[in-house]
């Protein structure tokens, strides 16, 4: 019995340290960190482990934004999305082009404009920030 014990010991720590590999890989797989006056971002996507990297950190901003473009048998995810986000009184806080089908935002709390521009058509949404709730925006053409 008490070797039986031992070897579901090992093989749980085996896999709690895969598990712990995983996690680090994930997150050092996030693009670096930019910033925009007083806007932090990061953007991309491209690539299984940034993807991941990507949905894992969304909850660590305020405001995330996903481009898509609705494709048959599957949707595809896009890059190069023109980006601009504008505050309540039309100030602009970002303007950017995306690296990737993600974009994250550290912005204050406040009610804002996105505009996204793909392939010359553009959609707009807003989007309120609250602080420690995070905010998803899908853009999809």
């Amino acid at each position: 019995m008490a070797r039986m014990q031992r070897r579901f010991a090992i093989a749980l720590a085996a896999a709690s340290a895969f598990a712990g590999i995983a996690w680090a890989a994930a997150d050092t797989a996030l693009p670096d960190v930019k910033s925009q006056g007083t806007v932090t971002f990061l953007t991309g996507g491209i690539g299984h482990d940034e993807a991941l990297a990507m949905k894992r950190a969304e909850s660590q901003y305020p405001l995330s934004m996903v481009f898509v473009e609705k494709a048959k048998p599957h949707d595809e995810y896009l890059a190069a999305v023109a980006v601009t986000i504008r505050d309540d009184k039309g100030k602009t806080a970002l303007d950017t082009i995306s690296d990737g089908p993600y974009l994250l935002a550290e912005l204050p709390a406040g009610r804002y404009t996105v505009s996204a521009i793909y392939d010359g058509k553009k959609i707009e949404r807003s989007a309120t920030v609250v602080s420690g709730k995070p905010r998803q925006l899908v853009f999809d053409w």
